[in-house]
């Protein structure tokens, strides 16, 4: 049995181990996530860059609105031509103001700060949304890990029996283990209100236990022969998805738990839902949750588009923000909202926005970010940045510096290349009290 598996391609020998999990033991958990961790993923961390400065936050709820996020509409409003028919409203927070289109946000800007003079290189879908998660450009010839991953590279886990990332409402082109083991991989769900598929036993604990046993005997020779980071990555990711299968813990999963009442006030669509299992799963100590909105690429019906994906985007936010703050998580929770790029302020022929690098919005709230702030601004036609310019690793390297993680440290990747956690970017210090 050795030797054929020696003599299999990767991709044979990976589709074997995955079939035989499947029917020795009668479960399909993370079968995904088993399938990454059996691919090559190397990496070694180089000796700490000196003392880490005490963190301001444990978690990070990590927003993305997929398609680039019109910032004319939301969070940087204009007048005269360039906002259409969007007027401003006042916010909690004295001279700032959002897009009527943020009504439950304004009420909690005395929370959260907006970071207005966002500039990306990247104009496409696939690099910006790359770039966003990731700090680094696309190579062909290697993967860059997303702040989840450095998380758990950095500081472990918290919670031992859940997993250190979890991506809710869709893919993300970045933000998965990169280079490094697959075992700080985010779990994927593709829905917030269908749990984690496949996590039930099947089979009696005795017949379970049974399998697992005869399972390891099967593997113990392939193991001691191979003895290989990425064999090992596959144990391990094995491993986690038998612990969360026996944890009390996999109920933070379960959003039957929360009443109605609290459901109804998330908003009752995927990202609403996305938010309140985000919320859910870092009371129970996940680390890096990710929730995406998808459908702000609207380079026509511009208006009629972003009034309903921010009325959904408002709801869950703002909710989110007071649910975090009167359970005493905001504290040390970062919530970001984020985007590959703005749109522009010429408002095109189909009566919609195309895509704007130049300039862009985002927000930071929670972790140690002071609330009520602006940071940057853009001409009056929010074409370009005029003060406060901010680049996507320095966006990035705000968040890291929240948490704590070391700025400077270096990771090696399996072709001996140094890379940081954001890439040279600086943390915008203004920020934090």
């Amino acid at each position: 049995m050795n030797d054929l598996l020696h003599k299999a391609d990767d991709l044979s020998r990976r589709h074997f181990l995955a079939q035989a999990t499947k029917s020795l033991l009668g479960v399909t958990v993370f079968t995904p996530l088993l399938a990454q961790a059996a691919a090559t993923s190397q990496g070694k961390s180089a000796a700490a860059a000196g003392p880490l400065r005490k963190p301001t936050a444990r978690n990070v709820i990590y927003l993305y609105m997929s398609g680039g996020m019109t910032h004319v509409d939301t969070l940087d409003p204009k007048t005269g031509e360039v906002a259409g028919p969007v007027k401003s409203i006042s916010t909690a927070a004295d001279g700032i103001f959002l897009s009527e289109y943020m009504p439950g946000l304004a009420k909690k800007m005395d929370v959260a700060s907006l970071v207005r003079g966002i500039s990306t290189t990247q104009g496409a879908h696939e690099q910006g949304n790359y770039y966003m998660h990731t700090s680094y450009t696309m190579r062909g010839t290697i993967t860059h890990p997303g702040l989840g991953a450095w998380i758990q590279k950095h500081e472990g886990r918290t919670n031992r029996t859940l997993p250190g990332s979890v991506r809710i409402g869709g893919g993300a082109n970045g933000g998965g283990s990169g280079f490094m083991e697959s075992k700080y991989a985010p779990l994927v769900l593709g829905s917030a209100t269908e749990g984690v598929k496949n996590s039930r036993m099947g089979v009696s604990e005795k017949e379970f236990n049974d399998r697992l046993m005869l399972a390891q005997q099967f593997d113990e020779a392939f193991h001691q022969k191979y003895n290989q980071k990425n064999v090992r990555a596959y144990k391990d990711m094995y491993d986690d998805a038998l612990r969360l299968m026996k944890s009390e813990d996999l109920k933070a999963f379960d959003l039957s738990q929360e009443s109605a009442a609290v459901r109804e006030a998330y908003g009752n669509n995927g990202f609403g839902q996305g938010c309140l299992l985000a919320r859910r799963l870092v009371e129970h100590d996940v680390r890096f949750v990710e929730v995406t909105l998808g459908g702000w690429d609207t380079h026509s019906n511009n208006f009629t588009s972003v009034e309903r994906l921010a009325g959904s985007l408002d709801q869950a936010l703002s909710t989110l923000l007071t649910d975090l703050e009167r359970r005493g998580l905001l504290e040390e929770t970062v919530v970001c909202l984020a985007t590959e790029f703005g749109r522009t302020p010429l408002i095109n022929d189909d009566d919609g926005r195309d895509h704007f690098p130049q300039a862009f919005s985002g927000l930071l709230a929670g972790g140690g970010i002071k609330g009520g702030m602006v940071h940057g601004k853009t001409c009056e036609r929010a074409e370009n940045v005029v003060e406060g310019k901010v680049s996507v690793p320095d966006f990035n390297a705000t968040i890291a510096y929240a948490l704590g993680l070391p700025l400077d440290q270096i990771v090696y990747s399996a072709s001996k290349r140094p890379f940081t956690v954001a890439d040279k970017g600086q943390p915008i210090m203004s920020l934090f009290a």
